[in-house]
C-alpha cells in the first residue's frame, strides 16, 4: 500500500507544479514548454514504476515488450497525423481552399 500512496502523492505533486506554472506565469514561453515536457516524462515514469510495476517483474518482461510496441504504434500514428497534416497544408494553400469554396458554391 506504501507504494501505491507514494505514487499517488507524486502524480499529484508533479501534476500540481504544472498547473502553477501555468496558473501563475511564473515560466514563459519555450522554457514553460520545456517545463512541463519534463514534468509530464517524470510523470509517465511515476505512472510506470508505482502503478504498472515495470521495475519490480522477475520474469520475462512481456509486459514492458508490450508497451514498448503501444508506444511504437501510439508513435507511428502521431506521426503519420503529422506528415498527412503538413503534405494537405503545403497542398491546400488558403488562396486554393477559397477558390475551391467559390467554384463549389458558384461564387458570391
Amino acid at each position: 500500500m506504501k507504494h501505491y500512496i507514494t505514487g499517488f502523492i507524486l502524480s499529484i505533486a508533479l501534476t500540481l507544479t504544472a498547473f502553477l506554472l501555468v496558473m501563475r506565469h511564473l515560466l514563459d514561453g519555450p522554457v514553460l514548454v520545456l517545463a512541463i515536457l519534463v514534468l509530464a516524462i517524470i510523470q509517465l515514469w511515476v505512472q510506470l514504476i508505482f502503478f504498472l510495476h515495470l521495475d519490480t517483474e522477475k520474469g520475462p518482461r512481456w509486459n514492458l515488450a508490450i508497451f514498448l510496441s503501444t508506444l511504437g504504434i501510439v508513435l507511428l500514428v502521431v506521426v503519420g497525423s503529422l506528415v498527412i497534416m503538413k503534405n494537405l497544408d503545403y497542398r491546400m494553400s488558403p488562396a486554393q481552399m477559397n477558390q475551391y469554396i467559390l467554384n463549389q458554391s458558384g461564387g458570391f
